[in-house]
């Protein structure tokens, strides 16, 4: 039986992960790709620390630059995360000849350019279904089985700490940062979780399925993003009066004047599929203009089911499925952008605002004068007056939703809110999707 050779570059948690099921399902992964796969060597910086693994002698090593140079290595699989050494990794296995692997989502927003230029420089592919919701196989999805379609939108939950915290925020009345806390213990959570928590993340995968999904080339940092971090418990009960969820949605959506790109935390209708997606799973759905609404969902992290992602790519790079489709699609190539981006201004829809105004007569009435002025009319008003009564200088809490309006207006009118003397700290805005 012909036989393929492949390398490790990091052994945390998802490389244990690829060393487990190359070895201990050799033969699965050999029938599905129609020749033996060997794992001959793993590089980690760090070859004392035990793993969950068992591993053939000598295969774990430290010394990168040799395995790198050896002829006899055809595919090469980085997992060890970051942009910088990461980035001149994958540069320096193109450049040898090998195939490349990734689930480095931070790596591919932001260098994909340069890579899928280096890749077709010297005739070879990067595979990278990992990236984006570990185990699901949504890149698969949008870049094989759903072709045939226009894409109309993707609505996806994309970061299962986020959702995560948010799920235990809802269902245990926990606070903010004791959902942190959890889900650091839990192992969802890094120890600083920043690009989770704000967005980053999700904004990063969400340029990945732009790409694939509309041929957009969209810088991550240019897309609108808000995190989660001013997100209370007590908006789960005004949400859930309303008849919504909070999740944090990353949407791309198709207009007749281009593409909207955002990532928020958004009030979803109850009787949407994302609204039930609890816990550290991810989900996305799909709407194409042939196949319609179509939904996936399942374990967006962990060991073992993006390892199942990192091997199914393994699988198709030795059997030139991911040649094929690396070919035809040309991802970041120039002529890729077919779909212009929109303007933040000029986005459209509904929103949730919360915030603090003075008891006092006559501040509604110059609340609703901002939004009017602004061209923003108001769906819904819910006021929650201070606890204490007789004490007037605390203020009220204020819920607001909004009926569609442009964005721009909006951003507007909540800048003019802060300004106001009646208005006590920052306005907290989610979006609504119904």
């Amino acid at each position: 039986m012909k036989m393929t050779n492949a390398a490790l570059f990091g052994f945390g948690t998802i490389g244990t992960g690829v060393a487990k099921i190359l070895l201990n399902n050799a033969d699965r992964v050999a029938n599905a790709a129609g020749q033996s796969v060997n794992l001959v060597k793993i590089c980690d910086k760090d070859i004392a620390v035990k793993r969950d693994v068992v591993l053939p002698p000598d295969v774990l090593t430290d010394g990168i630059d040799a395995v790198i140079n050896d002829p006899n290595i055809q595919i090469g699989i980085e997992l060890i995360g970051g942009t910088t050494f990461a980035k001149d990794l994958v540069l320096r296995l193109l450049e040898k000849g090998k195939n490349v692997i990734t689930a480095n989502k931070a790596l591919l927003a932001q260098h994909g350019r340069e890579l899928f230029e280096t890749a077709r420089k010297y005739g070879k592919t990067i595979a990278f279904e990992a990236a984006v919701c570990g185990g699901i196989p949504i890149l698969n999805a949008l870049s094989t089985a759903l072709q045939a379609n226009t894409l109309q939108s993707v609505n996806a939950i994309v970061n299962g700490t986020s959702n995560y915290i948010l799920s235990q925020m809802e269902s245990g009345g926990t606070s903010y940062q004791d959902a942190v806390k959890q889900a650091q213990k839990l192992g969802y959570a890094e120890a600083n979780p920043a690009m989770d928590v704000d967005g980053t993340d999700a904004v990063q995968k969400l340029t990945i399925l732009a790409q694939l999904g509309f041929g957009a080339a969209v810088n991550w940092q240019d897309v609108s993003r808000i995190g989660i971090e001013a997100v209370e418990s007590l908006d789960f009960h005004y949400a859930n009066e309303l008849g919504y969820r909070i999740k944090l949605l990353a949407v791309a959506e198709r207009s007749d004047d281009g593409l909207e790109l955002h990532v928020s935390p958004t009030l979803v209708k109850t009787d949407n599929l994302l609204a039930a997606v609890n816990g550290a799973f991810n989900a996305v759905r799909v709407i194409g203009d042939a196949v319609g609404p179509v939904f996936f969902h399942g374990l967006g992290a962990g060991s073992l089911p993006t390892a199942s992602a990192v091997v199914g790519d393994v699988i198709d790079t030795v059997l030139g499925r991911t040649a094929i489709t690396f070919n035809a699609l040309n991802l970041w190539g120039e002529n890729r952008r077919d779909v212009p981006l929109k303007k933040q201004s000029e986005f459209f829809g509904r929103s949730y605002l919360r915030f603090h105004a003075e008891d006092q007569p006559g501040v509604l009435h110059e609340i609703s004068g901002i939004f009017g002025k602004h061209g923003i009319s108001i769906a819904t008003l819910i006021q929650h007056a201070p606890a204490q009564r007789a004490a007037e200088h605390l203020p009220a809490v204020l819920i607001l939703t909004t009926h569609e309006a442009r964005e721009g207006g909006l951003l507007e009118a909540i800048a003019e809110l802060e300004r106001s003397p009646h208005i006590t700290g920052s306005v907290v805005r989610m979006r609504v999707q119904d």
